[in-house]
């Protein structure tokens, strides 16, 4: 595929020009300018922090409208970016399946009509939707019911065959597995809130009658496909601590600690071991509670056969809309799912490999060296994603061009802005600074590994796009480094004439964050 030159690989041709004719007999080297000297300097200062002592900063800032490159330190050293990830698996699914791509599930039913009997199955097909709520499965279960169906003779099917089988992506970690942003992606699944946290559930334990009785368990969505070891306490006195623990394998939760007696419930989202059996029994239940009868069992996996009727049907929000809380809360099981998506629409293989060859493919053509980089999932979960900031940059600059552009722009997470699906994971950073509703950029978060990836509106209005990487560094956190380059960048100026170095810009405090996932992963929601 044509690999397109963007603003920074044009920025680079020009100054290898200029450089080879400032070497030409009675050529002289233009200097750069007071400002952009200024900026070199400010950010150098901020990246000479002890807190990065030993640690690697890839870090990039280019003018998207002329390509000229403002700032960068090791560009082209390619780093762990954590949920920077995310930039290109977005722009890849808002140009390859389309801002107006809706995920479909639907209920068929074989055999013959009887009256009010289906005398063969009923198959729940799944279509990868992430958004699909228990509220959406009664909704399904009220349309067959309003079909006239009572009774299904044979059995119910949980149709996931739209992608493969593999649950959990590429290099995750086995101790991330019971914790919600690394939910099992399955084309037919269930979200328990409108966050849209497919593949989970949240189990909420309340005190019990009496001090040392059990706590009440209790879970949204409800559902029977959960088996509980609970071995938590309710006490008279002394602080709540409850912990909710999937045991691996197994859709067995186990939970421990105390609870006070009076206290308001403990509650927290837990992964499900195979997503499709949970979606099946939700949407079991609400044909139950419809006066649909199934008197078989649920079969999962199985594929929907040629020539079933179709009886109920369930549209997502179009991809424009998804890309809200996909981005603005840095939702794991979304980049998957997109991923997934990605592959089967344009290959017809919905699997990882087919949906990252289709984003690398895209990245390529947008300007990206894909030579110099490796992703690994949609997320950014796996570590052995690896990116330079330069390239990130590169699609930066590229998608201005892209007509979904405003759409996509709007989904980042923007500095400052209190609302948490305007602000998300950036809402209580920079706020009452320059940076403040200037900066919209994607968070990214390991331990040991953070970035920060997007465009600042400089103090002239200019658009800068810039890619700050940082890995392997001990502090606790460097979300602030981060913070005062960006405000850095929204307060840069090219009008000012002062060759006075400036001082890093503080960056005010904010509430603590983890410092090893993106605040948004911590339940309840911690940015």
């Amino acid at each position: 595929m044509h690999r397109r030159l963007f603003p920074r690989t044009l920025a680079l041709v020009a100054l290898v020009a200029a450089a080879a004719t400032a070497g030409a007999p009675g050529a002289t080297a233009e200097a750069p300018a007071p400002a952009v000297t200024r900026l070199n300097a400010t950010i150098d200062a901020i990246l000479a922090n002890p807190a990065l002592a030993g640690a690697q900063a890839s870090v990039v800032v280019a003018d998207t409208a002329t390509g000229e490159t403002l700032y960068d330190r090791n560009g082209d050293r390619r780093l762990v970016p954590a949920s920077n990830t995310k930039l290109l698996t977005s722009t890849a699914a808002m140009a390859l399946l389309g801002p107006q791509h809706r995920f479909t599930t639907d209920v068929r039913a074989s055999g013959q009509r009887q009256a009010d009997r289906v005398a063969g199955n009923l198959y729940l097909r799944g279509g990868g939707d992430p958004t699909m709520l228990a509220a959406d499965y009664d909704a399904l279960a009220a349309q067959v019911a309003a079909q006239g169906v009572r009774v299904v003779v044979g059995n119910l099917v949980a149709d996931d065959t739209r992608y493969d089988r593999t649950r959990l992506g590429p290099d995750w970690t086995w101790d991330d597995e019971p914790w919600y942003y690394a939910a099992q992606v399955s084309a037919l699944t269930v979200a328990p809130d409108t966050d849209y946290d497919a593949g989970t559930v949240i189990v909420h334990a309340a005190p019990g009658a009496r001090a040392g009785a059990k706590p009440v368990i209790t879970t949204t969505p409800p559902t029977g496909y959960l088996r509980f070891d609970n071995r938590a306490t309710t006490v008279a006195g002394g602080e709540t601590s409850i912990s909710f623990e999937r045991e691996h394998g197994s859709n067995t939760i186990v939970v421990t600690g105390q609870i006070a007696a009076g206290d308001d419930p403990a509650s927290d989202w837990v992964t499900v071991w195979e997503p499709t059996g949970y979606a099946a029994d939700v949407f079991r239940s609400a044909l139950s509670r419809h006066g649909v009868r199934v008197l078989g069992r649920t079969v999962l996996g199985q594929a929907t056969p040629a020539g079933t009727a179709p009886v109920a049907r369930h549209d997502s929000m179009p991809l424009a809309e998804l890309m809200v809380p996909f981005l603005k809360l840095s939702n794991n099981g979304h980049a998957e799912v997109l991923t997934k998506e990605i592959g089967r629409v344009v290959s017809g293989s919905g699997t990882w490999s087919a949906g990252l060859a289709a984003i690398t493919r895209y990245v390529a053509d947008a300007g990206m060296d894909t030579g110099t980089l490796r992703q690994r999932d949609g997320s950014g979960l796996s570590r052995r994603n690896l990116v330079p900031a330069g390239e990130f940059v590169d699609l930066l600059a590229a998608v201005r061009s892209e007509p979904w552009f405003d759409t996509w722009y709007a989904a980042l997470p923007i500095a400052g802005q209190p609302e948490r699906f305007v602000g998300g994971t950036l809402r209580s950073r920079m706020q009452g600074t320059p940076a403040a509703g200037r900066v919209h950029a994607k968070t990214g978060s390991l331990t040991g590994v953070s970035g920060l990836s997007g465009y600042a509106t400089d103090a002239d209005g200019r658009v800068l796009a810039f890619s700050i990487l940082l890995n392997n560094y001990l502090a606790s956190s460097v979300k602030g480094l981060e913070d005062q380059i960006a405000i850095a960048l929204a307060s840069y100026s090219e009008k000012s004439v002062s060759t006075a170095k400036l001082a890093p810009p503080a960056a005010p405090s904010s509430a603590p964050a983890p410092e090893d996932v993106e605040c948004s992963w911590v339940k309840p929601i911690a940015c």
